[in-house]
């Protein structure tokens, strides 16, 4: 199956952004390694900072809907919460480059540009999973914005110990669950 002209500009545009950066990859180099003349790509985007805005989009909402498909239906809270870390784990350790093209992105002006509805429908569901806990006295009752960042922060830094690694799948996934157990002893 071919795919589309839009999924070869993101997927272009996906691999050069994180290797040369933003500001490094022009639009002429994403038409070219996607294949398709440099006017499709503004058939598509009207700029080059609506496809980065979209490209990351695209991966936030893959992700989550990943995440979501891989955790649910856990009999407990702290099942749940687990299920949810390990599958952003392993998505980002199965997807390295919409990882660290998302990471870029975090860590950019960029992000000025999603609006902030966007960004708190996007979280939502990780809030009220936290509040739920809170209310059931599972966890600690801290500021459900704090006990978020604790826990992106947390998956954030064993994605970046697993990059200056080279684990086996086996020893990450130890790694993961162990990280977790400590985790958990954060938020309860």
């Amino acid at each position: 199956m071919q795919k589309d002209k839009k999924q070869l500009l993101l997927d272009a545009a996906l691999k050069l952004f994180v290797e040369y950066g933003f500001h490094g990859t022009p639009t002429s180099l994403i038409a070219k390694e996607a294949g398709v003349a440099n006017g499709t790509l503004f058939h598509y985007f009207k700029t080059k900072d609506e496809l980065i805005v979209a490209l990351y989009v695209d991966i936030k909402n893959r992700m989550a809907a990943y995440v979501f498909e891989n955790a649910k239906g856990q009999a407990t809270f702290k099942e749940t919460v687990k299920e949810q870390y390990l599958a952003s784990l392993f998505w980002a350790q199965d997807n390295q480059l919409q990882y660290r093209f998302a990471e870029q992105f975090k860590n950019s002006p960029y992000l000025s540009q999603i609006a902030p509805d966007e960004i708190e429908a996007s979280v939502k569901p990780f809030h009220d999973m936290l509040r739920m806990g809170i209310k059931e006295g599972v966890i600690k009752s801290q500021p459900v914005e704090l006990l978020f960042t604790i826990i992106s922060s947390h998956a954030y830094g064993i994605n970046q110990y697993f990059m200056s690694t080279n684990f086996s799948k086996a020893k990450q996934h130890q790694v993961i669950s162990d990280s977790f157990e400590m985790l958990w002893a954060m938020l309860t």
